[in-house]
């Protein structure tokens, strides 16, 4: 350990860092060519070979030219996730008007407001509790 100073470990520490970063973003490139639509097959394939050929300019290039609508596709991806997550806990929790009590109320106050008759009621809470 003698022989490799301790600002030696610190910079090969720092490259190493950088390199694993610049795989990230390298695999976060490959994976948003795929994902944007609005390119055509040609362009895919022609920005694949830049950035598996030459790839330290091709990561820089794609990130200056195509950076703002990689940000766009995540963001939107991001909404969409969010969206459907937000629907299956919807779905799965059976809350689409807010539950059974909720519905009990609304027929309540449709019936004050006379929009429905004893009848209706009756049968509508029967349904609603059974």
């Amino acid at each position: 350990m003698d022989d490799y100073p301790l600002l030696n470990v610190f910079w090969t520490m720092c490259w190493f860092f950088l390199w694993i970063m610049w795989f990230f973003l390298l695999f976060r490139i490959v994976t948003d060519i795929f994902r944007d639509h609005e390119l055509s097959g040609w362009g895919k394939a022609g920005w694949l070979a830049f950035c598996i050929l030459l790839p330290f300019l091709g990561v820089l290039v794609y990130v200056i030219a195509r950076g703002t609508g990689m940000t766009r596709r995540d963001v939107k991806q991001a909404k969409e996730s969010e969206a459907a997550f937000q629907e299956y806990v919807r779905k799965a929790a059976g809350t689409s008007g807010g539950g059974g009590a909720a519905e009990l109320a609304r027929l309540a106050e449709l019936k004050e407001k006379g929009a429905l008759t004893d009848a209706e009621y009756e049968r509508a809470k029967a349904k609603l509790l059974a």
